[in-house]
């Protein structure tokens, strides 16, 4: 989805906290109200102060449309309510994703939800179910997990999502992807560690985090990713803490500047998140069409992370497969490709390079990274 798209549904958002909304929910008895709000700034967001389970114990299941309706006067109206980010890109949501402490509201890879509500901190909200399993479908065709212990997949590369990207020019031995070698809140860090010694890489685009939160890594008991340390220390990894709404002009710039700054190293190269799905899919299908890849190459990369964690293949599971790529994948080479752009025909080169010209990056700077990448 379109910058201009998603500035005109969070437009039509704030003018629904102004005005209200008119319900469209069949049932109209509050399960949860007057709960506190507190804004989740990473991703942009409302986290809502009741967990998961307490309010999964109120009645609500995924799939349920609900109405949520913010003491300032904002309404968000047949909200659907998943365990994942599984609406469209720019669309609100009410999610309950594995980990979080609460619930929460948001945009999905849109605007902050807390700003364009125009929330305090001493705003309360109510959630109200609308109707039961509105959207179950979409929820069980999206409801994926993984599991976090190494035994249960073949490989330690497979465990840590770590593999050489080598679609389109892209040089073998330059460039990988991965899950984090440093946060370890999925049993993955060592692993990532590990893999990349033996790759040798010695400059780390860490897309996740903020040099706080690797120092705060860092100084956890047992921490023991040692290589991650020794690139640390010799000032290879580059932190941009990216959020994931990839169509804002803030997104693009982090990412210019990451890989400027990039470019300006030497590799091998490690590009990573959290899990190296979401925002190293977007990172790296950028830097793949940049050096020539077209849209099944980048398509045939991105869903290597789907089968590495949930064994989802166009041969076992097509339907999931497809699914997710045209509800996730095909969003963000879009947002890529331009207005209007077929991006299964499109010259994706050129349209990588009018993104990242269009994010600050000077010809110069983008023929140095391509000429990193390739040669």
């Amino acid at each position: 989805m379109k910058n201009g798209t998603i500035k005109l549904i969070s437009a039509l958002l704030a003018l629904v906290c102004v005005l209200g909304a008119l319900s469209a929910c069949k049932k109209n008895t509050p399960v949860v109200s007057g709960l506190g709000v507190i804004h989740e700034p990473e991703f942009g967001g409302v986290y809502i102060k009741i967990t998961i389970d307490d309010f999964n114990a109120k009645g609500f299941e995924y799939g349920d449309s609900v109405k949520v309706e913010f003491s300032n006067g904002c309404v968000l109206d047949d909200l659907p309510y998943y365990n994942g980010y599984y609406t469209l890109t720019g669309s609100p949501l009410l999610i309950a994703y594995p980990g979080y402490d609460y619930v929460k509201a948001a945009i999905n890879n849109g605007d902050d939800l807390w700003v364009v509500a125009g929330l305090k901190e001493t705003d309360t909200v109510s959630v109200t179910l609308c109707e039961s399993g509105k959207y179950a479908a979409i929820q069980n065709a999206r409801n994926i997990s993984y599991l976090d212990e190494r035994e249960r997949f073949p490989s330690d590369e497979v465990f840590a999502n770590f593999r050489n990207i080598t679609v389109g020019n892209i040089k073998p031995g330059v460039v990988y992807r991965s899950a984090s070698p440093c946060d370890n809140q999925h049993n993955r860090a060592t692993y990532t560690d590990a893999l990349m010694r033996a790759a040798g890489v010695s400059c780390i685009l860490d897309l996740a985090d903020s040099d706080e939160k690797i120092q705060k890594y860092i100084s956890t008991d047992g921490f023991s990713c040692e290589y991650f340390m020794t690139v640390y220390e010799n000032a290879g990894v580059i932190p941009l803490a990216l959020n994931m709404n990839y169509s804002s002009a803030e997104f693009k710039a982090k990412v210019a500047d990451g890989l400027v700054r990039m470019t300006g190293k030497d590799g091998p190269y490690l590009i990573h998140c959290t899990e190296g799905k979401d925002r190293t899919g977007f990172v790296c299908l950028l830097i793949e069409a940049l050096c020539g890849a077209g849209y099944g190459e980048i398509v045939d990369d991105y869903m290597i992370t789907y089968d590495n964690y949930y064994q989802i293949t166009k041969e076992k599971d097509k339907e999931r497969y497809d699914v997710i790529v045209e509800s996730v994948l095909d969003p963000m080479i879009a947002a890529v490709a331009g207005e209007g752009v077929d991006i299964k025909t499109a010259d994706l080169s050129a349209c990588a390079v009018d993104f990242l010209k269009d994010a600050g990056m000077s010809e110069a700077q983008i023929d140095a990274l391509k000429a990193k990448l390739t040669e």
